[in-house]
């Protein structure tokens, strides 16, 4: 029997205002291991973050050479948009959507186009690739 996901606390406007944000610098995954298109669903290990200990849900989303990274926490009623990497679902370079209500993010920029958070958008996490193909928060 498997249960609902906890929802996160209610309305992060930003991505470090979501419990366990990990620190600028953080590495977040490898370029290479990423295929074209594919949404990774990722988390942090229990590090330290602005606010103490704790494990730190995200998204990898890539499109050529360009890497995104979203908290994975739908606008709507802040749960992750999937239980597992199996059950996401998503267009390659056009969109993510969360299977527990069927709301639709673009990839570009992760605003809810359709659905009941229609307008609002999934937090964006600034990243930068260094050389190796490292994904780091950027400062």
């Amino acid at each position: 029997m498997t249960t609902a996901p906890t929802p996160l606390p209610a309305d992060p406007r930003h991505w470090h205002d979501v419990p366990h944000a990990p620190l600028p610098g953080t590495v977040l995954g490898h370029a290479h291991t990423l295929a074209d298109g594919s949404v990774t669903m990722a988390e942090t290990p229990d590090t330290p973050g602005r606010d103490g200990m704790g494990v730190f849900r995200y998204l990898l989303l890539r499109s050529g050479s360009d890497v995104r990274a979203y908290v994975n926490r739908c606008a709507h009623f802040g749960v992750p948009l999937a239980a597992r990497q199996d059950l996401l679902k998503f267009q390659p370079h056009v969109r993510v959507s969360c299977n527990v209500h069927y709301a639709h993010y673009r990839w570009s920029d992760g605003l809810c186009t359709a659905g009941d958070c229609e307008g609002e958008s999934l937090l964006a996490i600034p990243v930068v690739i260094d050389v190796d193909g490292t994904i780091r928060i950027a400062a």
